[in-house]
């Protein structure tokens, strides 16, 4: 296996439209490694006590329409 600076050097040397392929297809599979991180978590129970402290928040009313908060930006 090669290392990083080998892998950056050979990144380098690539066209930039096959340095922008490979930037795609690295960040698609970080947000593909996320998403099953998060699936995993939510399966094992490990955001039971956030998702809770969610509810318990919805059900008191602290919490602001997503709207509402995008447009005090």
């Amino acid at each position: 296996m090669s290392s990083i600076k080998e892998i950056e050097t050979a990144i380098e040397e690539l066209p930039t439209d096959e340095r922008w392929e490979l930037f795609q297809r690295l960040h698609d599979r970080l947000w593909e490694d996320w998403d099953r991180q998060i699936e995993d978590d939510y399966k094992s129970g490990r955001l039971d006590k956030l998702l809770s402290g969610v509810d318990s928040d919805i059900a008191a009313g602290r919490v602001k329409p997503l709207n509402e908060v995008i447009s005090h930006q």
